[in-house]
């Protein structure tokens, strides 16, 4: 039952106080902002009046900490008839100015309590600096590398997707939002099927069948919001030919009707008014009254709700009660946060000073960094012995854009230097740089500048990627090799015949060609945040073993694209990988494979898998059954592993995937010691969407999978029997 004091706030406010709850402004609107005024561009075209702002609901990325938010909130009370406090969003995705790895590297950890952690402290120094709310986490299933905003997804899986989701949840906002002032509440997005873009065109058409909206796109928020995510947001694109902000079925009757979900939604930004360009609105009366009815609460940066909302309720074209439902829900995350009792709650100038950036955060920063790197590749030149003689060369040698896209109050300077990194483990004397060529650009100079720096050396290190501007939201490529600059920089280097390590910083899966070949070991780094020189140093000179693992496949050629690991057999299928024959499922010009698959990642020790078997052939739903593996380190270096399991339904009612990941585990082992693991397999695991989106088994033949990646694998066939 809704809290009464709300209700009897609610019944105090006027049709346009109400309104303005719905609306959400950047802080050059607010008075005590450090902008206040600076009303230019996009934010000019908002006509939105002086009692409107006095009345709103919520304020859009402050960033001036905790005086800013203090200073905004007590001017805000001053002014409000009702002393409703504003609630502060902001979009804290993999760090607020202690940066960790890209979500999509954070994936690659495999390490679901790295990132609770890391969400944790993003919470602590938000919630100090005065942001109440994050738009995180992102868990956007993505199959296409084009796509700038891969960065921001933990990849191509669903179940390991929706695994990240609830840690990123639980670590955001903790067990208890009102007493817990070090926490925030978290808003999922984008809902939903955001990462589907047709042609891994930002914004652009998704097109898919409901049954496989349910059975890979949908799982990792529903997993969210099980774990108590107490916002949604909307997604910029279609979904069955309706913009998402739009789309009633989707938000009314899917999140709200089906799923119970009762918290705010708030569109994505401008993504009200964009219904108009979409095509399913004339004008921006019919944009507010199709995303009120949708379920749509706060519009962010457009003023469709706040011009038009209240003529459409006295031309009874909306019931007031839509209104009044969307503002009990702003009023109650609200309440659930305990601004009533403290507007102010959280901000701490004090704390804010003790907890951003301080060394126990840098500290979990550069620990998730090791661990989301992926060692793609290593002829032996890995790990460097620190009496060697070091060339680092490249765009990154030097450089602190290495943090990636939304970061956007981390800081470049504060953030360590891949040099830096370096040279506090082996000294500068034995470590010399050259920046070779810019990002996507260079010139002889600087590749002869390059090649003379190289000239001494025992090993050269090239630090090549992206900008972060390359990735990130609206960062799409059609051509996702490294800039040619740089793969020109790697053929010059190449020729001097020594060996050649190469570090990549980038947002998403890249076509290697060009530095494939050409470089003896490559370890992808992705942007690694604020202590990435550090983190990548380590595991450079072999302070500590790369562990990670892909969580989304590098295809061979983007020609490929989407290429990912659970795809679906066809009634043609190629034989072996490298055959070249007609009339089959293949290319003519490549090979069907990614370059590396789903779950890859190298270590300087290697594991071997053994004695795999199940504990019965058949399994019931009453009879779940086992799987054990045994696994040994047995190479020369204690290491990580994570084994995984897959399952294949070999026959079903509809087309299955050839693996679906089911399970997987991380374990430690010292140089020579050996573990069993084990998995247990349940019929609820079997499940899936039949043509009549009914979600259950079919009794017949299974394969489960174990091993280190989903290519690599041991199989074990089993049947499930009905009881």
């Amino acid at each position: 039952m809704m809290n009464q004091k709300l209700q009897s706030l609610l019944e105090e406010m006027t049709l346009d106080e109400k309104i303005a709850q719905l609306m959400q402004l950047a802080t050059p609107f607010f008075e005590g902002s450090k902008d206040e005024g600076q009303i230019t561009g996009p934010l000019a075209s908002m006509k939105v009046t002086e009692n409107s702002i006095r009345s709103s609901g919520s304020v859009l990325g402050a960033s001036g900490g905790a005086k800013e938010a203090i200073s905004i909130q007590k001017a805000h009370l001053k002014n409000n008839r009702l002393g409703i406090p504003l609630l502060f969003m902001a979009d804290i995705i993999h760090g607020y100015k202690t940066i960790f790895p890209v979500p999509l590297a954070i994936g690659c950890s495999w390490d679901l309590d790295g990132a609770q952690l890391s969400a944790e402290i993003a919470a602590k120094e938000a919630a100090a600096s005065g942001v109440h709310v994050t738009f995180a986490p992102m868990v956007d299933l993505v199959r296409d590398p084009r796509w700038g905003r891969v960065m921001e997804s933990t990849g191509e899986d669903p179940y390991l997707n929706s695994e990240f989701a609830r840690s990123f949840v639980r670590g955001f906002q903790g067990k208890d939002l009102k007493n817990n002032k070090e926490s925030v509440a978290a808003c999922v997005k984008h809902f939903a099927a955001y990462g589907a873009p047709e042609g891994g065109r930002d914004y652009n058409t998704v097109n898919m069948s409901e049954r496989q909206l349910r059975e890979s796109y949908l799982p990792a928020y529903k997993a969210a919001l099980d774990e108590g995510c107490e916002m949604v947001m909307t997604a910029f694109n279609t979904v069955d030919g309706i913009p998402a902000t739009g789309n009633r079925t989707l938000m009314r009757g899917l999140l709200r009707d089906e799923w119970k979900f009762d918290g705010v939604l708030i569109s994505d930004w401008g993504a009200v008014k964009e219904l108009i360009p979409h095509g399913v609105a004339e004008d921006e009366a019919e944009a507010a009254l199709k995303a009120i009815q949708a379920g749509v609460d706060i519009e962010m940066m457009t003023s469709c709700y706040i011009d038009h909302l209240k003529e459409l309720v006295q031309n009874g074209k909306v019931d007031e009660e839509l209104i009044d439902e969307a503002v009990l829900r702003i009023l109650s995350l609200k309440d659930k946060l305990g601004l009533f009792e403290d507007p102010t709650r959280g901000a701490d100038e004090a704390l804010e000073k003790e907890l951003v950036l301080s060394e126990a955060h840098r500290e979990a920063s550069r620990e998730l960094a090791v661990k989301s790197s992926v060692l793609l590749k290593n002829n032996g030149v890995l790990p460097i012995q620190k009496e060697k003689k070091l060339a680092l060369i490249g765009p990154f040698a030097q450089s602190g854009d290495i943090l990636g896209p939304w970061s956007f109050l981390g800081s470049k300077e504060k953030a360590v230097q891949l040099y830096d990194g370096i040279k506090a483990k082996v000294g500068s004397s034995l470590l010399a740089a050259a920046k070779g060529c810019d990002i996507e650009s260079g010139t002889e100079e600087q590749i002869n500048e390059a090649l003379k720096t190289a000239e001494d050396a025992d090993i050269i290190i090239l630090a090549l990627g992206e900008d972060s501007e390359m990735s990130g939201e609206a960062g799409c490529r059609t051509d996702i090799r490294l800039p040619e600059a740089q793969l020109k920089l790697a053929a010059k280097v190449k020729q001097l015949g020594k060996p050649l390590i190469a570090v990549l910083f980038n947002g998403r899966p890249l076509d290697l060609h060009g530095i494939w070949d050409e470089a003896d070991a490559i370890l992808e780094a992705w942007y690694p945040g604020t202590e990435g020189g550090n983190a990548i140093a380590d595991l450079l000179l072999g302070d500590a073993n790369p562990s990670g693992k892909l969580t989304m496949s590098f295809p061979y050629s983007v020609g490929q694209v989407p290429v990912y690991y659970n795809h679906f057999n066809t009634g043609r299928p190629k034989g072996a990988p490298d055959a070249q024959e007609r009339y089959v499922s293949q290319y003519l010009d490549s090979p069907n494979d990614p370059l590396l698959p789903f779950g890859y990642g190298l270590s300087y020790t290697t594991f071997a898998y053994a004695e795999a078997k199940l504990s019965d052939s058949m399994l019931s739903p009453s009879k779940p059954i086992s799987l054990s593996v045994q696994v040994t380190n047995t190479g020369s270096y204690p290491g990580e592993e994570v084994v995984q399991l897959y399952i294949r339904d070999v026959s079903g009612e509809v087309v299955r995937p050839l693996k679906e990941l089911k399970g997987f585990k991380k374990i430690a082992l010292d140089s020579g010691e050996k573990a069993a693991v084990t998995f247990e397999i349940k019929e609820q695991q079997l499940r899936y969407y039949h043509t009549d989106l009914s979600y259950k088994s079919d009794s017949g033949k299974f394969i489960a999978y174990v091993g280190a990646n989903s290519r690599d694998v041991i199989s074990l066939p089993f049947e499930l029997m009905k009881d």
